[in-house]
């Protein structure tokens, strides 16, 4: 069978992970890449270098991958839909709704496929999790928590922590819980002297009553990427740092020295780190929408999962900006 012709624009940071992953990936061919700047990291291995979108489109390609700044997600993403071209954009998918919203209704109209690389989701650790969540493993759910706290990037120039990080633990917090946002209620500040914000404290509530917060921000010497989700039957920890998931179950043995019954509350039982296998997240990213794009099952976040994720983050600006929970 004929390889995909695939494509590539955007050759920064994300964009050459992007070129490696696609230039070894089995039925897919990297014919070409696009960046107005050059191709400043050697991503083209001898490929064409090409200034723009509309170049890329006349080399005859199946699906591309987009990974310019936020601010031009719609300009491509729509001129890729015109053009008959599956694509999958990097995350956020647009830089707020309306824009969001025109790409994913040019997609869904003209029969393509579409996806948001919200590439948390691929982490071996919350896919066990997920796995192991949908057996029953917890029981109910009662609150998912995410922490994703680091340094400032110096590659982010057009959006704040919320669109850029938070989006990650929107996605995955629904995602892993099969349930959408209800409600959000947040607060930001702005410490790095840019406008837009660099922190955020986020309280939401799923679909189900499931009741979620995360703390996002740029201001951490101290990198965290952590998810811990609680249910019935215990605790699980993803640590996607390490894509470790670990089991805390709660105990079924009676505690009788009463000093430390008191103590504790809840009581312990065993705790299990789980041996899973690793892929690398971005593989498992593109071999999910290459099969999409052959009409196979595959697990691909979709844009319309894509928009309500924006949605989601621009509700929690509006909470921060007013000081009240924005009902989605």
């Amino acid at each position: 069978m004929t390889n995909l012709r695939a494509g590539l624009i955007g050759l920064g940071m994300m964009g050459r992970h992007h070129g490696r992953v696609l230039a070894s990936l089995p039925g897919v061919e990297l014919v070409a890449v696009a960046d107005p700047g050059g191709d400043v990291h050697g991503v083209a291995g001898g490929r064409p270098v090409l200034a723009g979108i509309e170049r890329l489109i006349e080399q005859g390609i199946d699906y591309c991958m987009v990974a310019v700044p936020t601010i031009y997600h719609e300009q491509v993403g729509l001129a890729l839909a015109e053009a008959g071209v599956h694509a999958i954009i990097e995350k956020p998918l647009a830089q707020d709704t309306p824009a969001a919203t025109k790409i994913a209704q040019a997609f869904e109209a003209k029969g393509l496929v579409g996806a948001v690389g919200h590439i948390e989701r691929y982490n071996p650790a919350l896919q066990e999790a997920r796995r192991r969540l949908e057996a029953g493993d917890l029981g109910d759910v009662y609150q998912v928590s995410t922490r994703r706290q680091g340094p400032f990037p110096a590659r982010i120039a057009d959006v704040g922590v919320v669109k850029d990080l938070g989006t990650h633990d929107i996605d995955l917090t629904a995602w892993v819980t099969q349930q959408t946002f209800a409600s959000v209620a947040a607060r930001t500040a702005y410490k790095s002297g840019r406008e837009f914000e660099d922190l955020v404290a986020v309280t939401g509530q799923l679909s189900n009553g499931v009741v979620t917060n995360h703390l996002v921000n740029w201001l951490s010497p101290l990198k965290e990427r952590v998810t811990i989700i609680t249910g019935e039957k215990g605790a699980f920890v993803a640590d996607t740092l390490t894509a470790d998931l670990t089991f805390y179950a709660n105990g079924e043995v009676q505690t009788t020295w009463d000093d430390i019954a008191n103590f504790r509350g809840v009581s312990e039982g065993d705790v299990v780190r789980y041996a899973i296998s690793k892929p690398e997240p971005l593989r498992v990213e593109h071999e999910q929408f290459r099969d999409a794009v052959l009409g196979k099952d595959a697990d691909i976040v979709t844009m319309t999962q894509g928009l309500q994720t924006v949605r989601v983050a621009e509700a929690c600006i509006e909470s921060a900006t007013t000081g009240r929970t924005v009902t989605l």
